[in-house]
């Protein structure tokens, strides 16, 4: 059972940043994959971004290419989105998720991202 909890959202301006983080109850040295996805509001889910190994690869949305930076620390077992030149269309809530295999197993509540233009 992994166990996670996101923190970082809040109310920003277009073009600002944010961090988010998103701690795990367990060591994230040895996951797959962590995520972060987003549902906007009256909207499906989507996909953010991706680290897999701990930076061995990572996949990126094309609406929040070169705006948005996933890392992962395995020392304080939290995964980070950078968010820099933040726009209104990104409003959403922010959930981690991780997976060992195929499937997503474990998922946060999530923060809530809302940009004002």
């Amino acid at each position: 059972q992994v166990h996670l909890v996101e923190s970082g959202g809040g109310l920003v301006q277009a073009g600002g940043s944010l961090r988010l983080s998103c701690a795990a109850s367990v060591g994230t040295l040895n996951i797959y994959e962590m995520a972060w996805f987003r549902q906007p509001p009256g909207k499906e889910r989507e996909f953010v971004a991706a680290d897999r190994w701990s930076g061995q690869s990572t996949n990126y949305a094309d609406s929040v290419k070169g705006r948005f930076t996933i890392s992962r620390d395995n020392a304080k077992n939290t995964l980070y989105l950078q968010m820099n030149s933040l726009k209104p269309e990104d409003t959403a809530l922010y959930s981690c998720a991780t997976r060992y295999g195929s499937n997503w197993d474990y998922w946060g509540q999530g923060t809530q991202v809302t940009v004002s233009s």
